[in-house]
């Protein structure tokens, strides 16, 4: 199958072109920031996976909330129209989205049949999806990938979490209560593999097992060997986030019901210390 992945570059991108490359798939790369060239990239394609999107790990003002929405809303639109004037087009269409769409709770369960938030997050998860599912009118199979905090010591929060961590200064976030719908980078990856072969619809990308934020730096803490004993002020953190803090402040716990009882799926990494063991003594041998 010859796959056009757009954001390849991303840690989740870099990962999951490497993967499909080693399973026998012809990887075409491109970028939303041109949505007619990469429409143009696409006719020779089979299937296309998004992962582009403005990064959601910096400090949210007017202009960085615009172009949070526009990169997964108006680029995507873009693309599908340009892909529309196509003769040939590819059969599949994966996005990439979050779980933020659920909206936060330190109560509620959540999987793939509730409904979304309402919250600035939780709108643009909604829209983002909605243009996706635009390529069903192109007669293409739509898959949409709502992923969990994907664990990677090499980038996104896991990354930018390690170094006070190794220093002895980890803490809890706010009050630790937040729930943290994690997935290790290899479930993640194979998880977008599935939804590239055969799913359709909204599927999560989270492990089975989330975690509190208060479970989690202990796990870290733990793993490696280090205390955490100094907490992360809400206050501190709105003052350096704006409203991307809420993200790290607030939280939802989100289980895969449809990838393990519908597809199948197996995690490799089920449990949150095995995971981190795993990346970390990996990264430790680079």
């Amino acid at each position: 199958m010859r796959v056009l992945v757009l954001g390849a570059s991303g840690f989740v991108g870099k990962h999951l072109t490497a993967a499909l490359r080693a399973r026998g798939d012809e990887i075409e790369e491109s970028s939303l920031r041109d949505p007619v060239a990469a429409a143009a990239a696409a006719r020779s394609c089979d299937a296309v996976v998004n992962l582009a999107g403005e990064s959601l790990a910096q400090r949210w003002n007017a202009a960085v909330k615009d172009r949070i929405e526009s990169s997964r809303t108006q680029l995507p639109r873009r693309f599908l129209e340009a892909l529309a004037s196509n003769q040939r087009r590819p059969a599949v269409y994966v996005s990439a989205s979050a779980i933020g769409y659920y909206g936060t709770s330190e109560t509620t369960i959540f999987d793939e049949e509730s409904p979304p938030g309402d919250d600035f997050l939780a709108r643009v998860c909604r829209r983002w999806e909605s243009e996706a599912f635009r390529a069903r009118d192109l007669g293409m199979r739509v898959a949409v990938v709502r992923s969990g905090l994907v664990l990677d010591p090499e980038g996104g929060a896991l990354a930018k979490t390690l170094p006070p961590f190794r220093m002895g200064l980890g803490g809890t976030i706010g009050n630790g209560r937040q729930w943290i719908s994690w997935i290790h980078r290899a479930d993640a990856v194979a998880i977008y593999a599935l939804a590239l072969d055969r799913a359709a619809g909204a599927i999560d990308a989270s492990a089975p097992n989330p975690v509190t934020n208060e479970e989690f730096t202990r796990t870290l803490a733990t793993v490696l060997k280090k205390p955490a004993v100094a907490p992360v002020p809400t206050l501190a953190l709105r003052a350096l986030l704006g409203e991307g803090a809420t993200m790290l402040l607030t939280g939802q716990r989100v289980l895969p019901k449809r990838v393990t009882e519908e597809y199948g799926y197996r995690f490799a990494f089920p449990e949150l210390e095995s995971a981190l063991r795993n990346l970390l003594d990996r990264h430790a041998e680079l």
